[in-house]
């Protein structure tokens, strides 16, 4: 009998671990713009990440996110995350025409920029060029 919970107890486990998804590096927050500033005088590497819920491109962009969030070179990597159909105040300050805008800092200064990339190796390429 005590064998029987032990094992469904370590079943339950190890199914609530699989549900929890990939552990991820990034420091993932909503854009704030006082805390942006913070991190770009911080010297971090930074992403902005314009999405939106229905869009199908930010989800595939999401899946390649997953898969690089694992890589410990990216430990340092601050995320925001605009909502587009919410935040057109960011949208102006920061020249964004539409969603699955992708913007790298290194610092204050913006390295690069891709709208629409579900490529994983550009991704990646993009991430590389903050840190």
């Amino acid at each position: 009998m005590l064998n029987r919970r032990i094992l469904l107890a370590a079943a339950a486990l190890v199914g609530s671990l699989s549900l929890a998804g990939p552990a991820s590096a990034f420091d993932k927050k909503p854009y704030d713009a006082k805390a942006f500033a913070a991190t770009q005088a911080a010297g971090k590497p930074i992403l902005v990440d314009v999405s939106a819920p229905w869009c199908p491109v930010c989800k595939a962009q999401k899946a390649v996110f997953d898969k690089l969030a694992a890589n410990p070179k990216f430990k340092d990597l601050v995320v925001y995350e605009v909502d587009f159909d919410s935040r057109k105040d960011v949208l102006r300050d920061l020249n964004v025409k539409m969603q699955s805008t992708l913007i790298s800092y290194k610092g204050a200064k913006e390295v690069a920029r891709s709208s629409g990339e579900t490529n994983a190796d550009k991704i990646e390429d993009q991430l590389n060029k903050s840190l």
